[in-house]
């Protein structure tokens, strides 16, 4: 992407990020504050004038299988290089309501100590950019901050992903609050502004699938030399969903993840054992993984298993079973599956083996 519309004209980029940064403009934190998202707003419930302001955050909400509270879910992509966005540009103010928060901003700014120099010019400058429709390198400045379009359009803003661990990522999405007419896309040079793709990427962040425990006969305790039998309850590998939606007034996106279990790999946890199938990846098969054993049995090889050729020794190893689900998403403007990197969902058993003569089941 193109930075220079950061650089406000005549003033160093070093002193635009000071100001910036002494300002915070409170997009990457405001925007998760939950706020009246309605036209006519009071006093009392956080609106403005009361008139034509619109009072909007552009949360991020989720629904579905995800986890409570915001937090990441517990599925791990197979793609290392895949990550979602670690910021993003979304609706953030209406033109009267960021006209009140923007310019106090300014304002106790250009008051505070140490703020003249670079900083206070750059900080004029982005006034004027706001106040005077003073541009930058190829960015249009606005009248009054655009009020007499209230209603009619919002202030974007960068939001922060909470989940991301980097930083400086995480912060990366730094330009200015810019406008966008309610219906309209962003401006091309925001390549971080949020789209359905996007938000596909976060329900799968937060996207919380059943736990892997397989089942085991014998339970508890295997046998050198016999296979132990392996499979996965049904009830546990339905097909799972998740959806994260922006919805505020003039401005509404939604994507659905969706994962389809593919498959169970076993790990035996030692390298004394084989598995069945022989690469340990036992697929789903008439609606179902492996196959529960059952009286008589004794003598077949299961579809799903692994056999262990030594014991344990008094200890126990530790059994790995990965369920592979398949992701796929739609959402606004995407009515056909788009398929996204595989997740898996791990789980470790203990087993302990025991050396067996003879064994009845």
């Amino acid at each position: 992407m193109n930075r220079s519309r950061r650089t406000a004209l005549g003033t160093s980029t070093a002193a635009l990020t000071l100001a910036i940064s002494s300002l915070i403009l409170a997009a990457p934190h405001a925007v998760a504050e939950p706020v009246n998202t309605g036209n006519g707003g009071t006093k009392e419930d956080g609106g403005g004038d009361g008139k034509n302001g619109i009072y909007a955050a552009a949360q991020v909400h989720y629904s579905g299988s995800v986890t409570k509270g915001g937090g990441k879910g517990n599925v791990e992509s197979t793609d290392v290089k895949w990550d979602p966005p670690p910021c993003w540009y979304a609706p953030y103010m209406g033109a009267k309501d960021f006209k009140k928060k923007m310019s106090k901003s300014i304002k106790d700014q250009m008051n505070a100590p140490g703020m003249g120099g670079h900083a206070g010019a750059a900080l004029s400058e982005m006034q004027r950019h706001y106040e005077d429709d003073y541009g930058w390198t190829d960015t249009p400045g606005y009248k009054d901050y655009n009020t007499d379009k209230d209603g009619k359009g919002m202030f974007w803003a960068g939001v922060e992903n909470p989940n991301e661990p980097d930083y400086l990522k995480r912060t990366s999405c730094t330009d200015l609050p810019f406008w966008v007419d309610n219906g309209e896309p962003a401006p091309p040079q925001y390549e971080e502004a949020i789209t359905p793709k996007m938000l596909a990427a976060l329900a799968y962040q937060h996207m919380q699938l059943p736990d892997t425990k397989v089942t085991l006969a014998p339970d508890g305790k295997s046998k050198v030399n016999l296979p132990t039998w392996i499979w996965l309850d049904k009830a546990k590998f339905d097909e799972v969903q998740a959806t994260a939606e922006i919805n505020v007034p003039g401005f509404h996106l939604q994507a659905t993840t969706t994962a389809k279990p593919k498959s169970l790999t076993l790990n035996p946890g030692t390298e004394n054992a084989t598995t069945l199938p022989a690469n340990g990846e036992c697929p789903i098969v008439g609606g179902k993984i492996g196959e529960p054993y059952a009286k008589g049995k004794a003598d077949k090889t299961p579809p799903c298993g692994i056999t262990y050729l030594r014991s344990s020794n008094g200890g126990t190893f530790p059994l790995k079973a990965t369920l592979t689900w398949e992701i796929s998403w739609t959402g606004t403007g995407q009515a056909a599956p788009v398929k996204m990197p595989n997740g898996t969902i791990e789980a470790v058993q203990d087993i302990t083996v025991e050396e067996a003569q003879a064994v009845n089941r």
